[in-house]
């Protein structure tokens, strides 16, 4: 298996055979990113990515039940490339049950739902997309290329060919200012999006990212740790997905906690409120990562 650069995937890929199929993200514009500043995107040449498949069968064969399409965008390949793909996948791992990947509503959007009914009956079950926030202004700050309109939209696209959806939001990408109304809206379009799966992160600021730049020059403050867990339980108060498994189990997640929306909203809040009153001890700085 061969990887350029960093490579990253879900908390839930941990034991998934992780699959570079293309290079870095195709947007790659949102403020906060980092995560593929240091690749130019590029689509790898198929015939490399069909010889990580068959050299990961020789080696693991049938320990692999799921595989994770990295980089950051992989639903942007063609159908041609997919379709050999996830061939390949089921070729040489016998015990496959799933594959998934990072996706974009944008990307969601450029393929009919016919091309996303053939890709999931070809093995693509799960579709990782990161709105990030709610709220249009929010969105727009951090650049992130789409609507919380688009990503409803991509949201019932992929509903409709039987896709699974894990949605992540970011606790702190409105920064200050907006951090009510970005919560807010968050569980608004988390409701609307109806996830299977749905969590949030903790916008980190890194250097060199221009949201480290507006920072500098005053055009965004971070929300300090009470707002950030405010935030998050405005969220699992107002989210009403039909059934989500809900987790802040990421690194850069002070409270790690996990359960269902809307079943365990209480229980959720609980604790929440008592991380708040310091009842409940938060992951230490050093600790956190990306």
């Amino acid at each position: 298996m061969r990887y350029l650069g960093r490579i990253y995937r879900p908390p839930s890929e941990a034991d998934s055979y992780i699959l570079q199929a293309t290079i870095g993200c195709s947007w790659n514009k949102c403020t906060y990113c980092d995560m593929y500043r240091d690749k130019e995107f590029a689509v790898r040449p198929l015939a490399q990515t069909l010889e990580d498949i068959a050299a990961a069968g020789r080696t693991y064969g049938h320990e692999v039940s799921k595989v994770f399409v990295a980089d950051g965008d992989a639903l942007i390949l063609d159908m041609d490339h997919w379709r050999t793909i996830l061939t390949a996948c089921r070729q040489h791992f016998p015990s496959l049950r799933r594959v998934s990947c990072y996706a974009m509503a944008s990307n969601v959007l450029a393929k009919s739902e016919t091309d996303l009914a053939e890709l999931r009956a070809l093995g693509l079950e799960l579709l990782y997309i990161g709105p990030e926030s709610g709220d249009d202004a929010t969105l727009k700050s951090i650049a992130k290329g789409s609507t919380a309109a688009d990503h409803v939209a991509a949201a019932e696209r992929a509903h409709r060919a039987g896709m699974k959806l894990s949605v992540i939001f970011l606790l702190g990408a409105g920064g200050v200012e907006r951090s009510e109304q970005h919560a807010r809206a968050s569980a608004e379009l988390c409701t609307a999006m109806t996830p299977r799966f749905a969590s949030a992160l903790t916008l980190t600021v890194v250097p060199g990212t221009p949201i480290a730049r507006a920072e500098q020059k005053g055009l965004y403050e971070a929300p300090d740790i009470p707002t950030t867990l405010r935030e998050l339980r405005t969220f699992v108060s107002h989210a009403a997905p039909t059934d989500a498994i809900f987790r802040t189990n990421h690194a850069s997640n002070r409270l790690p906690i996990a359960g269902r929306l809307p079943r365990d909203r209480a229980v959720i809040v609980a604790a929440i409120d008592g991380a708040l009153r310091g009842d409940i001890p938060l992951r230490p700085e050093w600790l956190r990562g990306l």
